[in-house]
């Protein structure tokens, strides 16, 4: 059994976590193949899109607590750093748009490697949970760096403090979540969605993807100089001169993501 099963359709890499008898909960084996299924994805130029979701019911669970509890397995500390931190910086680094199509429950590391995509979209009968508080942990992968920043400071605090439910109507009114879909449509959307974003310039879109993270930490007058910068390099692409041209010509542009 593949613990990611991969499918590339029109542009649109579908990563789905695939430990459904688990809740896609991640253990060792499942966190590197996902590591280097999103390596792939950034070497292969006929990737435009990334989607990752779950199988089944779950989205995922987080941790397999089984193997995070066994004597000899990788511990805690393995865990977070060659697991879940490289995870979070892959998608952060990925110069395509991941979207996350958060299928039902995303607790724990499961709930923030979902945050940390670029744009989450989910079934009306999902939910978030930050379970950390419930087992005597504090919030990883990027939880307390994406969270806040998202729903801010009071929301974020009360919801890893208490780790209650949030609902995917609550995620939706918080920005946690840009659109909802019944779970039966919830993947044929997802693909409309991202086959719309790979047709367009997703070398820009890798530009904009690296300017949203330079935010995280550069002033107004460093972000500035770095849109500056990024705008000229915009400005000499295949794409811009298709998008200009094909404005002038009144017809519908084709990218090349170059």
């Amino acid at each position: 059994m593949n613990l990611i099963e991969s499918k590339l359709e029109n542009g649109v890499l579908i990563l789905k976590l695939n430990r459904p008898d688990k809740f896609n909960s991640f253990n060792r084996p499942m966190a590197l193949d996902l590591i280097e299924k999103l390596n792939e994805a950034n070497s292969n130029d006929n990737v435009r899109a990334v989607i990752l979701t779950g199988e089944g019911k779950a989205f995922c669970a987080g941790q397999d607590l089984a193997e995070a509890m066994d004597s000899n397995g990788p511990g805690i500390q393995r865990i977070v750093e060659e697991h879940y931190n490289p995870i979070i910086l892959k998608i952060r680094e990925l110069n395509k748009p991941v979207i996350a199509a958060v299928n039902g429950v995303a607790a724990g590391a499961g709930a923030n490697i979902a945050i940390a995509c670029d744009i989450v979209l989910a079934a009306d009968t999902a939910s978030f949970i930050q379970a950390f508080s419930k087992i005597g942990l504090i919030p990883d992968s990027g939880g307390t760096f994406f969270l806040p920043r998202i729903v801010g400071h009071h929301l974020a605090a009360a919801l890893m403090f208490t780790g209650d439910k949030l609902s995917a109507e609550d995620a939706l009114k918080h920005g946690l979540v840009y659109k909802l879909f019944s779970p039966d449509n919830l993947m044929i959307e997802a693909q409309k969605f991202s086959e719309t974003i790979a047709q367009m310039p997703t070398a820009a879109i890798a530009q904009t993807k690296k300017l949203l993270n330079k935010s995280f930490t550069s002033n107004l007058v460093e972000q500035l100089k770095q849109e500056g910068n990024e705008q000229v390099i915009a400005a000499k692409s295949y794409d811009y001169n298709e998008g200009v041209t094909a404005f002038l010509e009144k017809r519908k542009p084709v990218f090349k993501g170059k």
